[in-house]
């Protein structure tokens, strides 16, 4: 009973940590954001103007939370402090330096560097999947798992940051995918916990177009996502993981470029 209680007050821990952390410095960035304010400003679906605090703040939540969730391994917290403030520094770095850029989707940005034209799109993506891979490597221990991991958790992030597209759906993708792992035993508990609590701080604001997740949130959200599942699953699991993840990665892709090629 004491070894349940204390799973469940490490869950409640990196929750109520996360979403405290969270609406602190959404409060922060918006009373002082960083640069300005016009910097953060944004036109969402409808036309409507709102700011991208919430990414900042749900992806320094995230990170702190998860990092210092009690009963972690150190190996653990690094990899978990790594791949979500990778995450969040380099969709931060897309959101500021890749505004009005109309190429999306992998191939746009891959025949760039072919043009030799590093994009902000190039950085995220190589950014990303870098952390991702130096994560799985000090989650697991055979090679072959070390990729899957950073496959995993580079496609986390990856997936959250496409559902991004209206109010609310990677906010609520986020809930539910994490969900499930506050069930499982382990350090999966306090991962997923976490960016549970980040995106319940600010989920009223991006349901009332007042703020967005943008790069930096959505990534940084999923990349935590990723993580719990790397830690819960061995071989079998990440490779069923990592296969979905891919798949989703290739139909978003052509979705990216059949909406820039529209127009949208």
């Amino acid at each position: 009973m004491a070894a349940g209680g204390g799973k469940a007050r490490g869950r409640g821990t990196a929750l109520l940590g996360a979403a405290a952390v969270t609406r602190a410095a959404y409060t922060a960035l918006r009373s002082r954001p960083p640069g300005g304010a016009v910097r953060w400003e944004r036109r969402n679906h409808s036309g409507r103007t709102v700011h991208l605090h919430a990414g900042l703040a749900t992806a320094a939540g995230t990170a702190l939370a998860a990092a210092t969730a009690p009963g972690l391994p150190a190996r653990t917290r690094t990899a978990t402090a790594l791949a979500v403030l990778a995450a969040g520094v380099c969709g931060a770095y897309d959101d500021v330096c890749g505004a009005g850029d109309p190429r999306r989707g992998f191939r746009a940005h891959l025949s760039a560097l072919r043009d030799r034209e590093v994009t902000s799109g190039a950085v995220k993506l190589f950014g990303i999947g870098a952390a991702g891979l130096a994560a799985g490597a000090l989650l697991q221990e055979r090679p072959a798992d070390k990729l899957l991991a950073g496959v995993v958790i580079a496609g986390s992030a990856h997936l959250v940051n496409l559902l991004d597209v209206r109010p609310g759906r990677a906010a609520g993708a986020v809930l539910a995918l994490g969900a499930p792992g506050l069930l499982r035993r382990g350090p999966a508990g306090p991962l997923s916990a976490a960016p549970i609590g980040a995106v319940a701080a600010v989920v009223g604001d991006d349901l009332g177009e007042r703020t967005m997740l943008g790069d930096a949130g959505a990534h940084a959200l999923g990349a935590a996502l990723g993580l719990a599942v790397v830690v819960a699953n061995r071989s079998t699991g990440l490779a069923a993981h990592a296969a979905g993840l891919v798949a989703a990665a290739a139909v978003g892709d052509r979705v990216s470029r059949a909406a820039a090629a529209a127009g949208l």
